[in-house]
C-alpha cells in the first residue's frame, strides 16, 4: 500500500471510532446518556477534521509488529481526544485566547467558555474509558504510556513552562523543555503506545522513543515557522499569534533560517530511527520526512 494511502486508511479507522465514541445528540438527555449540548460540544472539536498524526502514529507504531490494527484503534482514538481536550484549554481566553482553529469558531467562541472547559474535560475522561473497555491484552502498558506523556510531567508541563515563559526573555533551555513537552509528548504518547501494545522490546522501545522525539521537536519548530511565515487561510487559525502573546519559540531564539536547519536536522534523526525497523519503518520515515513540507 502506498504512503498516501495507508495514511488515509489509518485516517479512516480513526475518524469511525470517533464518531461513534460519541452519539449524535438527537436524542433529548437523559436518555442519550451524554447531555445533547455537552455532546455537541465534544463533537463539534472532536470531528474538525485535522491530520490525525497522532493516532495515525500510534497505528503505524503498532502495525511495526503487528499486522491486524483493529485492536489498536481504539487506542488511537483515545488519543486524538486527548489531543483535542488539549487544544479546546488551549485555546481559552486564560490561556492562548484564540478565536479560529481548523477554519472555524474555537470551542468556546461557538458554545461559550463554560461548555468548552467541560467538553474538554469530558473528552480527556472518554479518552481512558474507551481505552479500559478496548479489551487489549496489553492495554495497560498502552495506557500508562499515553497517561505519562500528556500528564503532568509531560503535554501538561510543557503546557505550564510554555505560560510560565510568556514575554520572558529567551532562554534556550526552556525553549527545548517546552517543544519536548507540550507537542514532542504527545506525538511520543502515540508512537510509544502503539508499540507497548504490540509487545515491543526495550531496543524497540527505545527507537521509538527516538524517533517520536525528533518528529515532534520538527513538528513544533515547523510550527513556529508556520505562526510566522504560514498563510491563515490554510492553516485555519490566525498567525503571529506567537509574537503577540510573547511565546517563547525557535525562530525567536534562533532565528528562521536556523530553525529551518534544525528542524531538517531533528527529520533526519527521527528518519534514522525509523529506518532501524528495517522496512517496516519506511511509512513512519516518509511521515518524518513530510513534516519539513506542511504548510497546516
Amino acid at each position: 500500500m502506498e504512503h498516501k494511502e495507508r495514511y488515509a486508511a489509518y485516517q479512516r479507522m480513526t475518524e469511525q471510532a470517533l464518531d461513534a465514541a460519541i452519539a449524535r445528540p438527537d436524542t433529548a438527555w437523559p436518555q442519550a446518556g451524554i447531555p445533547a449540548d455537552l455532546a455537541e460540544a465534544m463533537r463539534y472539536s472532536l470531528l474538525s477534521g485535522g491530520k490525525r498524526l497522532r493516532p495515525v502514529l500510534l497505528l503505524a507504531a503498532y502495525n511495526l509488529l503487528e499486522e491486524d490494527v483493529m485492536p489498536a484503534v481504539p487506542f488511537a482514538a483515545a488519543v486524538e481526544m486527548i489531543h483535542t481536550y488539549s487544544l479546546i484549554h488551549d485555546d481559552l481566553p486564560a490561556m492562548d485566547d484564540d478565536d479560529l482553529r481548523r477554519g472555524r469558531p474555537t470551542s468556546h467562541k461557538a458554545f461559550g467558555e463554560a461548555m468548552a472547559i467541560l467538553a474538554g474535560d469530558a473528552l480527556l475522561n472518554l479518552a481512558y474509558e474507551v481505552m479500559a473497555r478496548s479489551g487489549h491484552p496489553r492495554a495497560v502498558a498502552g495506557m500508562a504510556q499515553i497517561a505519562t506523556r500528556a500528564g503532568s510531567r509531560g503535554m501538561i508541563a510543557g503546557q505550564t513552562a510554555d505560560i510560565a515563559m510568556e514575554g520572558q526573555p529567551a532562554d534556550k533551555r526552556m525553549l527545548r523543555y517546552i517543544h519536548e513537552h507540550k507537542t514532542a509528548d504527545l506525538i511520543l504518547a502515540g508512537v510509544l503506545g502503539g508499540l507497548a501494545l504490540a509487545g515491543a522490546d526495550e531496543k524497540q522501545m527505545a527507537l521509538g522513543g527516538q524517533y517520536g522525539l525528533h518528529l515532534g521537536l520538527a513538528f513544533q519548530i515547523v510550527d513556529d515557522l508556520l505562526d510566522l511565515e504560514g498563510e491563515e487561510q490554510l492553516l485555519g487559525k490566525q498567525v503571529g499569534q506567537d509574537a503577540g502573546h510573547g511565546k517563547l519559540t525557535w525562530p525567536a531564539v534562533y532565528g528562521a533560517l536556523a530553525a529551518r536547519r534544525d528542524a531538517a536536522r531533528h527529520v533526519d534523526a527521527a528518519v534514522a530511527a525509523a529506518n532501524a525497523f528495517g522496512d517496516a519503518g519506511r511509512f513512519l520515515a516518509q511521515l518524518a520526512l513530510d513534516s519539513l513540507q506542511r504548510v497546516q
